[in-house]
């Protein structure tokens, strides 16, 4: 009886989205989500969605990110474990540039993810929305 493959741990399917996001490949970065995907940000401003459900509100969500910003490095990433083999929580930041405005950006973001057969089943974000209100702004 042959071994069926493994399904990729959460911290691998993590790690392989933000590669991916890194190279501006968002189709790529769809690929790793189940069709019933939920996103959620529970600190997101008046004006913004608080919750996507499935992979089409989320790559409209997501349309604009290619090209938006530099990232200097590599994120920031730390990974804590949970009782849960199909759930992780990351901590993560970002710093770069906005590319039209060479302002300078930074974000910290705490990520609950939920993976079934290798597919991000949801996702929950925590971030600063202030750094999104001052990128919009422009400044």
């Amino acid at each position: 009886m042959a071994d069926e493959p493994h399904p990729r741990t959460p911290e691998e399917v993590f790690r392989e989205g933000l590669a991916r996001l890194w190279r501006d490949d968002l189709a790529g970065y769809l690929d790793l989500l189940d069709d019933e995907v939920v996103f959620e940000f529970p600190f997101a401003p008046q004006g913004r969605p608080r919750r996507l459900e499935g992979k089409s509100d989320v790559a409209a969500y997501m349309a604009h990110l290619p090209g938006t910003l530099d990232v200097d490095k590599a994120p920031s990433v730390r990974i804590h474990g949970t009782t849960d083999p199909g759930a992780l929580i990351a901590e993560m930041s970002i710093e770069g540039r906005i590319k039209a405005t060479a302002a300078p950006f930074s974000q910290q973001y705490v990520v609950f993810l939920d993976v079934v057969d290798g597919r991000i089943t949801s996702y929950r974000d925590y971030w600063n929305p202030l750094a999104v209100l001052d990128m919009a702004a422009g400044s």
